[in-house]
């Protein structure tokens, strides 16, 4: 299959007509959003879903967003709309937050995994509306890169990842958030967050007052368990090398690899000089710098050959959380203390 590339900052009339007639005949677009780029394709067609699921080799147990352009779009997508739902929206969208509610007949089983919910998102970024609205349907969009990669939020890596297997790139320029939308259900008798994102629980709780955070946002999946939401599998986010996230100070973390060989870093700004290999992934304490520096930062250990990597663990507060979610993820929950 041969894979075009627009760039939608410079031809943007052609980038958003192409990108409507492929999503109407049943294809898959890589498109821009605020959080990563996502894979979309009509959310109502079950059979152009399931491409998405052959282009990125997901399995089909792991379900999708759907991605809509105007408030309106939501009520023939779900049984109902809680009252925190509508006071949510009101607050966050568009913006990077992916709410649950139970689904109505119109969406297809392949994305819900099978589930009686669907999770929707109304995204800011302009591009991502104006394809969306252009097309007139909802989008079914995951990331844009390989099942279990690091996700994309530059075009550089939705290319690598995804030519040859789409028919079309909507290059937008680099993603302004950097990790994947908070997602929290309402189809409980409490708001559960089971994915954290660029929406903070303080946020959140601020607004409708406590939510349960599910295990699995800081565990695995216990066996067995169903994934109700993306992100939630045991490894996902990961570069080809071994990561093992490290807790503790900076001179801790210094200690800790004393005796270590042959090893990269994953470390915070203004840190790279006492180490070897490093690649810096934001500044500490900053959860908004280290999202969007994150999932590059692991791209980039794997262009440099990295195979052994010890992670700084960021705080797990705030946007902290995002980050500290999707680094043990990519880490397959290898997590030790520097102080022994």
């Amino acid at each position: 299959m041969n894979t075009e590339v627009i760039d939608i900052r410079t031809d943007r009339e052609k980038a958003i007509l192409r990108a409507k007639k492929v999503i109407l005949s049943g294809e898959v677009v890589a498109i821009p959003t605020e959080t990563v780029y996502g894979l979309a394709a009509n959310a109502l067609d079950e059979k152009a879903v399931k491409k998405i699921f052959e282009a990125k080799g997901r399995p089909q147990d792991n379900p999708l967003i759907v991605h809509i352009s105007r408030i309106e779009q939501l009520e023939p997508l779900v049984e109902e709309i809680p009252e925190k739902v509508k006071k949510m929206a009101e607050k966050f969208w568009p913006g990077p937050l992916t709410m649950i509610m139970k689904k109505s007949g119109k969406i297809p089983a392949v994305i819900s995994a099978g589930l009686q919910t669907v999770a929707v998102r109304f995204p800011e970024n302009e591009y991502a509306r104006a394809i969306i609205s252009a097309s007139g349907v909802p989008l079914a969009a995951p990331s844009a890169n390989l099942s279990g990669s690091p996700s994309p939020i530059k075009a550089k890596y939705v290319i690598d990842d995804m030519t040859g297997r789409i028919p079309l790139i909507i290059d937008g320029g680099d993603c302004e958030i950097g990790v994947e939308s908070t997602v929290i259900s309402f189809a409980g008798e409490k708001p559960r967050l089971l994915r954290p994102g660029g929406i903070t629980v303080e946020q959140i709780t601020q607004l409708i007052g406590e939510i349960v955070i599910d295990d699995a946002v800081l565990n695995k999946l216990r066996e067995g368990e169903k994934a109700s939401s993306p992100g939630m599998k045991y490894k996902h986010y990961a570069p080809k090398a071994d990561i093992t996230v490290v807790r503790g100070s900076l001179e801790e973390f210094r200690s800790f690899l004393s005796e270590k060989k042959n090893y990269s870093v994953l470390c915070f700004d203004g840190e790279e000089g006492f180490f070897e290999n490093a690649v810096s992934y934001g500044k500490e304490n900053d959860g908004a710098s280290q999202a969007k520096r994150l999932f590059n930062a692991l791209r980039e250990l794997d262009e440099k050959g990295a195979e052994t990597v010890y992670a700084r663990c960021p705080q797990i507060t705030g946007v902290g959380l995002a980050v500290y979610n999707r680094l043990i993820r990519s880490a397959g929950f290898k997590i030790v203390e520097a102080k022994k």
